[in-house]
């Protein structure tokens, strides 16, 4: 059933056919119903938002920014992390640059070079490790201390409802239930200062949704994804999910739900868990060293005997 007499651009798992001005109010709509009905936000924020320059960071950006005018209250920022991945995140860090320039945005970069002393692309030459492992460990450090210094009350990410329902299934083929606690729209089993708190005002929406809101408006012309997607554990639980979704519509919004459910029951479970300071560089860890530290530690050790 399509919403009027205009050109549907986009079918929803429901079946509707939204055109572009209907699908932008529904895709709206549905951000600012998950940000009340999650509590993602209070009254007053110096809110960070994660920027890589893709679809889904573009698209809570733009959105974020929109409810920054209409509640001043609510300061927004961007933060970008470069990896030092050539050919991708140099193209995606333009596409953010120029967005923040012209709605006068604040972007704080920060780049594993400068940080650790080298690229992903110069570790990965170094050390044999999934490209994905290692580039997860030191961005979320990085991020996590950098909006610290920032002084960030909540830090806002892109992740949508395919990252989510890929997330879930992950932890639960990995026999890793403790991480699925830490999932969820507001992230992380309990508050502590050491964490900035981590919200997904994207958590409902769809990475087809995301995309398309994100072309629509204008905010991406071109899609990029970093070449090293291919080879993660990530990658390979995404295709499959994808193909379930095609065979069993709405398999991942009812991965999601059904994970919702039982969300307060793990964090229970798991809220004694302590957190550690890391000895090394006293960011917050699960062990007495945490794994950005192993990393650098490993690497040093391979330069110097090379």
């Amino acid at each position: 059933m399509n919403c009027c007499s205009e050109k549907p651009i986009i079918a929803l798992y429901s079946g509707e056919k939204l055109c572009k001005n209907h699908f932008a109010e529904y895709f709206e709509g549905k951000v600012f119903k998950t940000i009340r009905q999650f509590e993602l936000l209070d009254k007053e924020e110096n809110l960070g938002v994660a920027l890589s320059g893709g679809k889904d960071s573009l698209t809570v950006l733009h959105i974020l920014n929109k409810l920054s005018k209409e509640n001043p209250k609510i300061k927004i920022n961007a933060i970008a992390i470069d990896e030092g991945i050539h050919g991708y995140r140099d193209k995606t860090l333009e596409k953010a640059k120029e967005f923040c320039e012209k709605n006068k945005i604040k972007l704080n970069i920060f780049s594993y070079n400068e940080e650790f002393g080298l690229t992903l692309d110069e570790m990965l030459k170094i050390l044999d490790v999934r490209p994905c492992s290692i580039c997860g460990i030191f961005r979320r450090y990085l991020l996590n201390k950098k909006s610290k210094e920032l002084n960030f009350t909540k830090l806002a990410t892109g992740h949508n409802l395919d990252d989510e329902s890929q997330s879930i299934l992950m932890n639960q083929l990995k026999n890793n239930i403790e991480a699925s606690a830490r999932l969820g729209p507001k992230v992380g089993i309990v508050h502590d200062e050491k964490f900035v708190q981590r919200i997904k005002p994207l958590y409902l929406c769809t990475e087809k949704e995301a995309t398309t809101y994100a072309f629509v408006n204008g905010l991406l012309d071109d899609f990029n994804e970093c070449q090293n997607v291919a080879q993660s554990f990530r990658a390979k639980v995404g295709d499959m999910l994808n193909e379930l979704e095609n065979k069993l519509p709405g398999t991942k919004y009812s991965i999601v739900n059904s994970f919702l459910q039982i969300l307060p029951l793990l964090r229970e479970k798991f809220k004694k868990g302590s957190i550690r300071i890391c000895a090394k560089c006293s960011e917050p860890s699960s062990n007495d060293v945490c794994n950005a530290c192993v990393y650098i530690e490993k690497l040093r050790s391979k330069m110097i005997v090379e």
